[in-house]
Order: structure tokens, then sequence, then C-alpha cells
């Protein structure tokens, strides 16, 4: 009997470590800014031992590079900012909470929400790590080494500091996969079909930051002539990553776990995703009223738009609720004029708005 509650003891030990582990998530790096290796104190405790939400993994590759978590931070902060501005006007409008989950409760649904989340931030690593890797911060690379483009004319330069997209991608992807491939959960189970969902997110946010990669060019010749060009690869702006990552939320496919431990398509009929789209498991929550079984946080006081009818319109927004009306006082740059030489004095005016909020 007591060997029987040993047992029990620790089966449910072992879930509640488990929960926990999976409350916490790498993307605590960004509510907290991370010290860069030449700040730590001596004496002090190691770095990673004092950072929130890593896995076992994680923690391994924070103690070989530790000056590369500063940089992780850097991109999940980059990915959040990103995943809320894409969001702003939706009924779940990636909001964060204040612990070490980050999103709350909310990304345990295999939602698109959450597909869109996983694949924003690891965009935002490999974004990161390419352009500390340019710009001299991390000791294990330097300057892109792409290969000179076929289709560059020949007269034009190959060099530059170009962003080293490739080790940023390979690092990211041992980075932020490593929490997921260090589970261990039964084929065909839908932890399993979880575990895989999020893969396939976390790649498809690497990609478009690889594919999005382009060439850009600089000038050069007597009085900017541009007889010559200097040529290296170059990021886009996350901004056009975020977007094309928002297309791919809006065409997300729904998926299911199989006994053979394999994603397939709930509907059959349409396309198979590639690695470069995303994938749920989970229908989404209605996001209308506050839930805390599932972490939404409801619109109650959100803005709306009273004359959209699109997802910002206080119809959709407010689920129907109805909204309040309430004045309030913009102070807005006007009558802006330019002096020689060489600045711009503008006044500043106030004007009373209408704005709605959700009851």
């Amino acid at each position: 009997m007591p060997s029987l509650l040993l047992l029990f003891t620790a089966a449910l030990l072992s879930s509640w470590l488990q929960l926990l582990t999976e409350a916490n998530s790498w993307w605590s790096l960004a509510m907290n800014p991370v010290q860069r290796p030449e700040m730590f104190i001596i004496g002090a405790q190691p770095v990673c031992s004092q950072l929130p939400g890593l896995s076992p993994g994680q923690r391994k590759l924070c103690q070989l590079y530790q000056e590369h978590m500063a940089y992780i931070g850097e991109g999940a902060k980059t990915g959040i900012k990103e995943c809320q501005h894409q969001f702003r006007q939706r009924r779940w409008n990636c909001s964060t909470v204040d612990n070490a989950s980050v999103f709350g409760r909310v990304m345990q649904i295999g939602s698109r929400e959450t597909a869109f989340t996983y694949a924003v931030s690891a965009a935002g690593v490999v974004n990161a790590i390419s352009r500390a890797c340019r710009e001299g911060e991390l000791s294990t690379c330097g300057c892109s080494r792409t290969a000179r483009p076929k289709d560059l004319p020949r007269d034009w330069l190959w060099g530059g500091c170009g962003d080293n997209v490739e080790y940023g991608y390979r690092f990211a992807k041992e980075f932020v996969d490593a929490r997921e491939r260090e589970k261990n959960f039964a084929k065909g189970s839908e932890e399993q079909g979880r575990v895989l969902m999020n893969l396939q997110n976390n790649e498809a946010g690497r990609r478009a930051v690889y594919k999005m990669a382009d060439v850009a060019c600089k000038c050069h010749g007597v009085s900017g002539s541009c007889s010559l060009k200097t040529c290296w690869l170059q990021l886009a702006e996350f901004r056009k990553v975020g977007d094309r990552l928002k297309e791919k939320y809006d065409s997300a496919a729904a998926m299911r776990i199989t006994r053979k431990g394999r994603l397939e398509l709930v509907n059959s009929r349409f396309t198979q995703p590639t690695p470069e789209d995303l994938v749920y498991v989970d229908p989404s929550p209605d996001y209308c009223l506050r839930n805390e079984s599932t972490g939404s946080l409801g619109t109650q006081g959100r803005l709306c738009n009273k004359t959209s009818e699109g997802m910002d319109g206080c119809e959709l927004m407010c689920c129907g609720r109805g909204y309040n009306q309430f004045k309030s006082v913009q102070v807005e740059r006007c009558h802006c004029k330019f002096h020689w030489c060489c600045f711009v004095k503008c006044k500043k005016c106030a004007e009373i708005v209408d704005q709605y909020i959700c009851k």
C-alpha cells in the first residue's frame, strides 16, 4: 500500500512539473532584458540558471552560447510586437500577461492564433541572430557567406557585409525547437499532435525570414553616377515578414494526428500544407468573454470602430453586447512650416473626438 501511494505521488508530481514547464516559455526572455556577457559580475550566479522559461535543452544551449541569449530575447520581443500589430483590430489582440507564460493559458489551445504566435516568435529569433552576426556581436558568426546570385550583373560587386540569415536560421531551429524535441509523448496522442503542430509553425516562421531575405545594393561612381554597384544579402523589413505570416494565418490548415503519429488534413479536399504554411489542431475560442479556463481576456473595454463592418467594427468586436460612447481630446501636430535651413516647426492642435468601447 505505501509503495502504491508513493507511485501515485510520483506520477502526480511528474504531471505537475510537466504542466509547470508547459506554462513557462522562452518567450519570457522578451519581458526581462538579458545581460550581455560583458556585463556579468564576477562571482554572480551563471546567467542561464536565472533565466525563466527555458527547457533543459535550451538551458544547455544557453550555457554554450551565452552571448546569444540577449538577441534571442530581442527576437522574442520583436515577434510579440509584430503579433500585437497584426492582431490589433481582432478580438484576440496578442495581449501578454504578467508571468513566465507571456500569453497565458490561451497558448495551451492549438488554435490558429497559437500557430501564428509560434511562427512569428521563431521568425523574430532568426531576424535578431542574423542581424547580430552582421554587426559583429557574436563570436561564432560574422557576415553572410551566401554565394553570389547567378542573375546579378557581371560588373556588379558581390561583397559588403550581409545579414547572416543562414546562421540565424540554423541557430533558431536548434534553440526554439529544442523544447519540442525533448518531449516524449505516446505516438498518435493529442500531445504528440500538438508537438508536431508547434514544430511545423516554428519552421514556417523561420522560412518566412529566410525566403524573404533579398539582395540590396549601393551605388558607386563619380557624382553618384552609379557606374558600379556593391551588393549583399539583406533581411526584409520584419513588418513584411509579419504580413506574410498573417496571410498564412488566414489560410492555415486544420490538422489531426493519426495513429502512426503524423499530422493529416481534417478535410482531405484541401491542399496539403507545405513547410511554409501554418497549421492548427484545435478550433479557436470566440474570445468574446473573459474565460479563465481558456485564457481569453474578452473584449470588454476594447475600443471599436462604429463605422467599420470588419473585425474592428463595434458589432463584431463587442460580440453583439453593444458599446458605450465617450469623448476624448486628441492632440496632434498641425500648421507645420518649413524654416530655412533646415527644420520643420509645428503647432499643437487639440480636437475632441468620439470614441466607442465595448460593453
